[in-house]
């Protein structure tokens, strides 16, 4: 059975924690300069231009994209053939957050109670979600997820008979009661079907996914080009001051359901779509 150090996982984290704040991902780079390209409002173009700037001088100075450096969330596939030696799993996933925001300077943002709220002071503990896959190897992925885009997500526990109808209205008039709050052009994740968990966790995976990538069936790729157009043509634009690029892409994730159910979550991402990803 393959092994692997605890060690190794602190530094992998510690490092992905640093180049997530620092280094816009490529699809999201192309996106805004496309849309750009045919934007229709001066000043929304002009404000993507400064989100391009804004990104360029983040990855070439590695500093923070964004003074929000985000709630570390962690998805780990950990391979059921690997072997974990010298300590344990959350606490090396946890000292890997907080070597990577003090090393890195990033801003600590996690208050240890919901309501005393006293900052922590080193950004953890991270939201850790585990998923054990055939295999000797571990992918770890780092999604900083910054408050202003949290805060306008939703889960509705909707009827059966809502239908897609019900699902194409909660999801435009989600993002339409956001305006400029979470600091678009965004990337809007929904989770469809599973449970009140499930569908949320959905919604949040949902926007680790190449931007410009379809949903493979083809009713929720068609539904996810649909929502992206009528979201476009809401008049937001970038920062909430008009044009027509409020949303970059739409990416819908699934899982079965009751009979009874129509979970739908709605999960918002900012313009900083921050993920990297390590595989050990």
């Amino acid at each position: 059975m393959r092994q692997i150090s605890i060690e190794k996982i602190v530094e992998a984290v510690r490092q992905i924690s640093m180049s997530a704040a620092y280094d816009l991902g490529k699809d999201v780079v192309g996106a805004i300069e496309k849309a750009k390209n045919v934007e229709e409002s001066p000043v929304a173009r002009g404000i993507l231009d400064q989100v391009l700037e804004n990104s360029k001088i983040a990855r070439n100075e590695s500093v923070p994209m964004c003074q929000d450096t985000g709630f570390a969330v962690l998805f780990v596939e950990l391979g059921q053939d690997l072997q974990i030696v010298g300590g344990d799993l959350n606490a090396a996933l946890n000292e890997g957050v907080r070597q990577g925001y003090k090393d890195g300077y990033l801003r600590k943002s996690i208050v240890g109670d919901p309501l005393e709220r006293k900052n922590t002071g080193d950004n953890t503990p991270a939201v850790v979600h585990i998923n054990i896959v055939p295999g000797d190897k571990m992918k770890i992925i780092i999604a900083p997820k910054g408050g202003g885009s949290e805060n306008m997500s939703e889960v509705k526990m909707m009827k059966p008979s809502d239908g897609i109808q019900g699902v194409r209205d909660f999801v435009i008039d989600r993002v339409r009661r956001s305006g400029g709050n979470p600091c678009p052009p965004i990337i809007v994740g929904v989770g469809v079907g599973g449970t009140f968990e499930k569908c949320a966790l959905l919604a949040k995976t949902a926007l680790l996914r190449e931007v410009g990538s379809r949903n493979p069936n083809k009713l929720y790729a068609d539904l996810e080009l649909e929502l992206l157009d009528k979201i476009n043509k809401l008049g937001i634009g970038p920062q909430g001051l008009g044009g027509t690029t409020t949303a970059l892409d739409v990416h819908i994730e699934t899982f079965p359901c009751h009979i009874a159910s129509l979970p739908v979550a709605v999960n918002t991402q900012c313009h900083a779509a921050r993920h990297k990803e390590i595989v050990l």
